[in-house]
């Protein structure tokens, strides 16, 4: 029997059409032609506009017939399209009352908000025709990749040790040494894989890699001439492509599969990928800015609007997504899943998150609706989900972000305790010993893995940065150094910026390891930033969103200028790998509960069982055999910390009989003595005290 649905039902201009699908939203390829439904719920009348790719104007404008809308949604099947060349767009008609929150403009062509592939835009940095009638142009998508078995990997969240990159600034310099073509792209990092797999991360935290406009906001900087551009990609153009300036075949269309097969990559070498979204706001600006989609499509649906038809701006950036309506919720919700089922996505960090949690007037949700739906959401249930609990209008969620047991935090409250306890600030070791924990203070109830623990990422100071300078540097941005942060808890060591002093430029090192060795230590999900285990610089600059340029790009011939500091950072991970008692799903009880004669975690100073609060040196041991609340064995593990401008002797715990302590780490010591590979460790000359130099950490193994 036929199928009835094959056969049109209407004719315009030639072009055979029937009533259409109202699901999914978007363009999808059906049995003989192209389905076609978009939602609007305070327009009037819809037309489809349909290109062919790279064609200045329509081929045709077929509008929507009444008997093709079903409620508030659009929908129709158009037969017979060439469906790799062509490209569409939508013009809405309706009121323009900005008063009453509608914008509708029937002169503009609007892109789908669920185009799963977008053109116009399909080189990185080539400048657009700003007279293009349609720049950012929707294109359907035939989804035929050969996963090939793969599946997201489910690493156990307390097992991540999570790197933050951006796609193109990782293999963009020439030092990179990958083929020219790939340089900068989706298929660059796969020539890059084997770098990541012996560092030792097993997730990658790609900052936004779906369709944005780099040239959004681009200006000539007048004191350099040179063009800065919209390059972190925080700024969205669509929730459901990848962008196509990401893709060595993103000139022919090809960026799904370019990073699909990406995805597939790192997962076949144990590497879990977790995607930056930003459903905060969108990259239509203010009301001053362009029409790209939302705006002419429902502007009252999708953003957040004063009472006098202005957009609230909790983003920073000019307007707010009404991520509680419920349309925009089913969006946001339609895009991850979008992400996790087609292109095998194994988490999301949520920046400025809570904006998520804000009703329609900007006030704070007590039991979010979007927050709590993507916690319990079906094809979500085995995707990491990290909030940045804050965003720019004032709401700081830290320890409070509505988790239903689900969600995790960049744990800010960790980056400024670190920061400031390793620069030397006094008062901060009652602070420290939550941090180093899992911060149960603040997550008490959710568990250590409730906490992303970071002290760097690409919003402010690298590592290398935040030993060199006191304060921002940030005049190539052309904004007068009044962008970026002012509070950095930083610490230059004693000279602002590069020096030849030996003595500085030891210090700066060994505060480097320091702070990773407290990263790799504590309790909670570790995170770092591209970069910093080369000592990565951007001169200072803690805000270096518009820069195409070395400020943002890894140099790898920092790898074998800095090979010391990646030589640390390789062994300080696998050391973290090695041993599951500094990788707990739960809280530490300071107490014996499996008779080893050892509580599970225990505080020292420089004397054993005996911690000095107030002082500037402190000391703790895990006790192995409580690893994972005692389902496995491990060594003893005794971290010793000294902050204080002075060596200090320490006394560590007698272990059990039959065990020694084992040099793991000395951050005292220059390289190679500084760490040992796991499993190699020297034997404590002394096991009864030993003397750690000024601001240095050292860790025994007691086996």
């Amino acid at each position: 029997m036929d199928r009835i649905d094959i056969y049109p039902t209407h004719t315009y201009e030639g072009y055979k059409l029937r009533p259409g699908q109202v699901f999914p939203f978007g363009a999808t390829i059906v049995p003989g032609g192209v389905n076609f439904s978009v939602f609007s719920s305070h327009g009037t009348a819809c037309t489809l506009v349909l290109f062919k790719k790279g064609e200045p104007q329509p081929m045709v404008e077929i509008p929507f017939f009444d008997e093709f809308r079903i409620g508030n949604v659009y929908a129709m099947t158009v037969f017979d399209l060439d469906y790799e060349n062509i490209e569409y767009g939508f013009r809405v008609e309706g009121p323009y009352d900005p008063q009453a929150g509608h914008r509708f403009d029937p002169s503009k062509i609007l892109m789908d908000p669920y185009a799963k592939l977008i053109g116009g835009r399909d080189g990185w940095g080539t400048p657009p025709d700003w007279n293009n009638v349609y720049p950012h142009r929707a294109r359907p998508l035939l989804s035929d990749f050969d996963w090939e078995n793969d599946k997201p990997l489910e690493i156990p969240p307390e097992d991540l040790i999570i790197y933050e990159m951006h796609v193109r600034s990782f293999t963009r310099d020439e030092s990179a040494g990958v083929r020219p073509s790939v340089a900068g792209t989706f298929a660059g990092i796969i020539e890059k894989i084997p770098y990541l797999k012996a560092l030792g991360v097993n997730a990658v935290e790609f900052l936004p890699v779906y369709e944005f406009d780099e040239f959004e906001n681009s200006r000539i900087n007048e004191e350099t001439g040179e063009l800065l551009v919209q390059y972190w990609g925080y700024s969205t153009v669509g929730f459901f492509s990848p962008k196509a300036g990401y893709a060595a075949t993103g000139k022919d269309g090809m960026q799904a599969d370019e990073f699909k097969n990406l995805v597939k990559e790192l997962h076949a070498n144990g590497i879990e990928v977790i995607l930056d979204v930003v459903f905060n706001h969108t990259a239509e600006g203010n009301e001053n800015g362009p029409y790209i989609s939302f705006r002419g499509l429902d502007n009252r649906t999708y953003y957040m609007l004063t009472p006098e038809g202005y957009y609230f701006n909790f983003s920073g950036t000019g307007n707010t997504l009404n991520c509680n309506n419920p349309i925009v919720r089913g969006m946001v919700l339609d895009a991850l899943r979008y992400w996790a089922a087609e292109y095998h996505i194994d988490g999301f960090r949520f920046d400025l998150a809570a904006i998520l949690g804000r009703d329609q007037n900007g006030a704070p949700l007590p039991n979010p609706p979007l927050l709590e739906q993507l916690a319990f959401d079906p094809i979500l249930a085995k995707c990491k989900l990290i909030a940045e609990a804050w965003d720019a209008g004032g709401l700081y969620q830290v320890g409070s972000f509505p988790s239903y047991g689900r969600w995790g935090e960049w744990n800010g409250k960790y980056r400024d305790a670190v920061r400031q306890f390793v620069k030397g600030d006094p008062g901060l070791l009652d602070e420290m010993a939550q941090r180093l924990q899992g911060s149960p203070d603040l997550y008490w109830s959710r568990g250590p893995m409730a906490s992303i623990n970071f002290i760097t990422a690409h919003d402010g100071f690298t590592l290398n940065d935040l030993v060199s300078y006191n304060d921002k540097h940030n005049w190539a941005n052309g904004e007068g150094n009044n962008d970026g942060a002012n509070d950095n808890n930083s610490w230059n060591c004693g000279w602002e910026g590069p020096t030849d002093d030996p003595w500085i430029n030891d210090l700066r090192r060994r505060q480097m390891k320091n702070f990773t060795t407290l990263l790799m230590v504590s309790q909670g999900i570790p995170m770092f930033l591209m970069g910093d285990e080369v000592a990565r610089t951007q001169d200072g600059n803690n805000n270096t969103y518009c820069h195409d340029n070395k400020l943002n790009w890894f140099d790898w011939t920092q790898t074998e200028t800095n090979a010391d500091m990646l030589r640390f950072f390789q062994n300080i991970i696998a050391f973290r790998h090695a041993h599951p008692v500094l990788r707990g799903n739960t809280f530490m009880q300071h107490r014996d509960y499996v008779g080893s004669g050892y509580p599970d975690m225990s505080w020292h100073g420089t004397e054993p069982w005996d911690p000095d609060w107030t002082g500037q040196a402190l000391a703790f041991m895990l006790c192995g055999k409580h690893a994972k609340g005692g389902a496995v064995q491990d060594d003893y593990i005794y971290v010793a910390i000294n902050v204080y401008w002075d060596a200090l002797w320490f006394h560590p715990p007698q272990p059990p009989q039959g065990m020694n302590w084992y040099v793991a780490v000395n951050t005292a010591m220059p390289s190679p003595q500084d760490i040992a590979e796991p499993g190699t460790e020297p034997i404590l000359s002394d096991q009864s005290a030993v003397l750690l130099g000024d601001r240095s950490i050292m860790i025994l193994v007691g086996r």
